[in-house]
């Protein structure tokens, strides 16, 4: 209600424009909430597609992948170890096998207190400072549900006691895994080596040494067909907990095992040699027809079963304070001056290069002058006109000198080289030493001359030469085969035969035959002929004939003074007196076996090592009757 103009009451009437605003103002609102519906709308619709698209690639393109991330999740693969291969001789006696080992293992999380846990076992079976250091030191670097090796080689006696005493024990647990057994112990030490943990570096190589007791080959044949030994390891699969503690065993593929290896040696035969040769004395036997090694002995020794447990540190004192050095095989890795055993090369050498003939004679008046220099043999009467064969069967010295002189130090060298003088035999040992057969030229890189003076001194096998035992025996097989025979142990892998069993897998020398006989005639007649250097070597009857050179080589330099007062060796102290060397081969008509001895300090060939070297033969004749 209003009032007119005249005071009086009036009804209102609607104004026409406000509706028509009103109307407006209801139709931007309406306008407005459709616009934010159809957009939020638009925003749900997208986050629900791309959810949607999300579900999609999880479950449907990439559904699988996470599906393998989620079973690596609960279930874990890990390698078992396989059996090392064994080691077998020719016979099939075993040299190296696997035994059980019970050990004893700590697991963390069964105790409440490692340190305890380990006091009481340490009172029960004692653990020394580098055990303790050794376990805690792997204690840390694992996690508690892993077991920890406390002590291994555990006695039936120690397992009852920690049997016993089980509840004063928790998280000790009793395991068994396997260890290397060598039965043979110093026996074959030096050919069949021995295994040990692997190092920081070997790690890397292979996961299954990643393993508890994982262990490698070191030395010999063991570290020279580590892979073929160590077989290839196996899996087991194991369904964890979010923590990766085990909860059941799923599935297991056992490892594969190395493959077994048979060597060419012979335990028995290695085992009398052994017997027979005292400290600094080495001998090799070799199958002539296909350098198969029948017999390798170098004394001392050492027992390989010890690297199992640990080397102490008053072993290896013990090992490496004197001078007899257990550790090294003297017949592969002992350097030394040939001596007259060399005396078939440089004649080989002179006959080769026509410098001389079978047949010519050369006057050894008991020294060679020249220049200044005067070269003494060992005969100071003299041996009168010698050719080479009575030159080899006397040793004359002078003869040698000469030849040498006219044939010149490299073609000597060269010949050494095509007998496994100076070089890489190739044998399966590692660290095998190639020696050395000098040149003009090899002195010459040392910034020195070569005269002809010592020309002449290599002509008897002394100078710079420095061969092994292997080397020289070597070089006799070739001599009685004249085959470029190669020496090695392994004679099959997993049963199969391996390439050089054979006397036809190895290539002639391409050397006169007729220069060849004449060498083995010489030898023949250096044992067997009145006279000869090397009588002492001679074989029984019933064997047949042994033919062989002596060999003595100085390692103290006899002076002129020392001489003309009338020289003994016997009255030099046992260190100063020259090395005794023998080389022989039989049947001489028919050679099967070869051998080498050097007896370190056994001033002379004839009388140390000959009888030695007959003694060997004597017994490879008892053993190998039949080999071909």
């Amino acid at each position: 209600m209003s009032l007119n103009p005249f005071g009086r009451k009036q009804k209102d009437r609607a104004v026409p424009g406000s509706m028509r605003g009103v109307k407006r103002d209801e139709e931007i609102r309406r306008t407005v909430f459709t616009r934010r519906a159809i957009m939020y709308g638009a925003v749900q619709l997208g986050l629900f597609g791309f959810l949607a698209s999300r579900l999609y690639q999880l479950q449907v393109v990439e559904g699988g992948r996470y599906a393998t991330l989620a079973e690596e999740n609960r279930v874990s693969a890990r390698l078992i170890g396989a059996p090392r291969g064994r080691i077998t001789d020719r016979a099939g006696t075993l040299v190296a096998g696997n035994r059980l080992n019970w050990r004893a293992l700590l697991v963390a999380e069964q105790t409440s207190d490692v340190a305890s846990t380990l006091e009481n076992f340490s009172r029960i079976i004692p653990l020394t400072e580098n055990e303790r250091a050794r376990v805690d030191r792997e204690q840390r670097r694992r996690r508690r549900f892993v077991p920890t090796i406390v002590r291994e080689f555990l006695t039936w006696e120690e397992m009852a006691h920690i049997e016993v005493n089980a509840p004063d024990l928790p998280g000790i647990l009793i395991d068994v895994g396997t260890t290397r057994q060598y039965p043979e112990g110093e026996n074959l030490a030096h050919m069949v080596g021995y295994v040990a943990p692997p190092s920081d570096r070997d790690l890397g190589s292979d996961p299954i040494l990643q393993l508890p007791g994982a262990r490698v080959g070191r030395a010999g044949i063991e570290r020279f067909h580590e892979n073929i030994l160590r077989g290839r390891a196996g899996s087991v699969q194991l369904e964890v907990n979010a923590t990766g503690r085990i909860i059941r065993e799923l599935d297991r593929r056992e490892g594969i095992p190395g493959q077994d290896i048979e060597l060419s040696v012979d335990s028995e035969l290695q085992r009398i040699v052994r017997g027979k040769i005292e400290d600094g004395t080495s001998v090799v036997v070799m199958n002539a027809r296909n350098g198969e090694l029948l017999a390798m002995a170098s004394n001392p020794s050492f027992d390989p079963n010890i690297f199992n447990s640990g080397v102490s540190a008053a072993q290896w004192r013990q090992w490496t304070a004197g001078r007899s050095t257990p550790l090294i095989n003297k017949a592969t890795n002992g350097l030394y001056a040939p001596g007259s055993t060399f005396k078939m090369v440089v004649g080989l050498a002179g006959l080769d290069a026509r410098v001389v003939g079978p047949g010519e004679r050369i006057v050894c008046p008991g020294h060679l002058d020249f220049g200044d220099s005067r070269f003494h043999c060992w005969n100071r009467s003299g041996h009168g006109a010698l050719d080479m064969r009575a030159a080899i069967k006397n040793s004359c010295d002078v003869y040698f000198y000469e030849v040498a002189r006219r044939v010149g130090i490299n073609r000597i060298a060269a010949m050494a080289r095509r007998f496994g003088l100076g070089v890489d035999l190739e044998i399966d040992l590692p660290g095998v030493r190639r020696g050395l057969a000098p040149t003009r030229e090899w002195r010459e890189a040392q910034g020195k001359a070569w005269n002809i003076g010592d020309t002449i001194v290599h002509g008897i096998g002394q100078g710079f030469y420095l061969f092994t035992p292997l080397a020289i025996c070597t070089m006799t097989a070739r001599l009685a085969t004249g085959r470029a025979v190669q020496p090695h142990l392994t004679r099959s892998i997993g049963g199969r035969p391996v390439r050089g069993t054979r006397p036809e897998d190895w290539p002639s020398m391409g050397l006169s035959d007729r220069d060849l006989r004449l060498q083995r005639d010489a030898m023949w007649a250096a044992v067997n002929e009145p006279g000869g250097t090397a009588a002492m070597g001679k074989l029984p009857g019933n064997l047949g004939m042994m033919a062989g050179k002596t060999g003595t080589t100085q390692v103290r330099r006899v002076t002129r003074e020392q001489r003309e007062r009338g020289f003994n060796v016997q009255n030099l102290p046992r260190e100063w007196r020259p090395h005794a060397l023998f080389v022989g081969y039989a049947p001489h008509d028919n050679p099967l076996y070869a051998v080498a001895v050097v007896v370190e300090h056994g001033t002379a060939g004839g009388t140390a090592a000959a009888p030695l070297a007959r003694d060997v033969m004597v017994e490879t004749f008892a053993r190998f009757r039949a080999i071909s």
